[in-house]
Parts: structure tokens; sequence; C-alpha cells
């Protein structure tokens, strides 16, 4: 389910389409992410956007699709992203690097995208949050095929789990939309900084200690 536009019902100019509907994901996910999907309604998008409510069906069928279309366009631009930094040059260490940055970077523009997509989108109903988890899950694979690159080329340890690798990649990353503003002096860049640092540091051969789990 994308965003409905005036192309789709036959007119309209490209530029001002592109603005019209970046200005409607971003009132809806400020909405959402303030109110909660369900404390939200159409009308609440509606008056940050400054038109009729009956105006808003014209770009959104519901108040699902408004939410699944906030949700998609912030995984989609991550998939994107990822997938030009894996085709691009450099190590599986700078690729890594480029991956967490561009994981990080929308916090500082896009951040209610993110926090809706963390916490929003399970309300979806189930035929939505397949289409959603099917992007999410070729985005996964993107960054697991980099790490599997770099242990195939003997840059990353040869025990090291990928799929786990992935999943903490994901996991550190998702986890500063939590907290991010609120922690002092924890900048964007000194963030990624750490988070790029603690996980080349423990993909690298040589340079992670052993440890045993005990119960």
């Amino acid at each position: 389910m994308s965003l409905r536009t005036e192309r789709d019902r036959g007119g309209g100019a490209p530029g001002r389409l592109r603005k019209r509907a970046a200005e409607i994901l971003a009132a809806a996910a400020s909405i959402f992410a303030r109110r909660g999907y369900h404390g939200a309604s159409t009308q609440d998008i509606a008056d940050v956007l400054g038109i009729r409510q009956a105006s808003l069906y014209y770009y959104f069928e519901s108040k699902e699709a408004a939410l699944e279309a906030v949700c998609a366009s912030g995984v989609e631009d991550y998939a994107l992203r990822a997938s030009r930094i894996e085709r691009g040059a450099g190590s599986a260490s700078q690729k890594v690097a480029r991956l967490v940055f561009q994981h990080l970077a929308p916090m500082a523009e896009r951040l209610e995208f993110t926090q809706v997509f963390l916490r929003e989108r399970r309300f979806l109903p189930e035929p939505a949050r397949r289409r959603i988890r099917a992007i999410e899950r070729r985005y996964e694979r993107i960054i697991q095929r980099v790490i599997e690159q770099g242990v195939a080329a003997g840059e990353f340890r040869t025990d090291l789990d990928s799929r786990m690798a992935t999943l903490a990649l994901l996991g550190l990353g998702n986890s500063a939309a939590v907290w991010y503003g609120r922690e002092p002096g924890a900048t964007l860049e000194r963030i990624t900084s750490n988070y790029v640092d603690l996980l080349v540091r423990a993909f690298r051969k040589g340079e992670a200690p052993s440890v045993h789990v005990t119960h």
C-alpha cells in the first residue's frame, strides 16, 4: 500500500506531487509518533496539514493505509541505501560502518518515521504487516551478506554468526531511537562513532576475546 497521489487520479505536476506526498507522510508520522496509532485520527493528520478530513482520503484510503505508508517509507529507504553500500567499493569493515551510519542518519530529520515503524507497525492488519516485513527482510539480508563477505574474505572472525551479527547491528541501531535526544552529549556523530567501533571490533578477527557463559 503506497501513498495515493494526484497522478493516480490523473493529474498534477511531478515536483508538486513529490512535495505534497512528503508533507502528508511527515504529518502522519508526526501524529502517530506523538499519539500512537490508536490515539491518532485522520482528523488529527488533516489538522496538521490545514485541510479538511475528507480531502485526506484522496491520499490515504484509511488510517491503516496512512500507518502502512509511514512504515514502508522508512524501511524501503533503508533497504535502498544498504543495497548501494553492498554494491559499492570498500572493505567489509568500511561497509559495516556505512551501514551503521545510514541506519542512524535518519534520526536527525526523520526520527518520527523510525519511532512509528518500531512502535506502531504491530497494529497493522496481517496483510500489511507481511508487506512491511518483506521489505524489512530484504534489508536484513543485505546486511547479512556484507557480514558474510567479511567472513569469507578473512576480515571478520570465522566463528562469527552472520545472522546474530545482523540482528545485533539492527538492535543496537534501533535502540538509539528510543533514547536519542534525551542523553546529554550523545550527538548523532558520537553515537555513530561508538556503535561502529563496538560492532567492527566485535566482528574482526583477533579483536574479540572468547567469553564462556556459565549458569
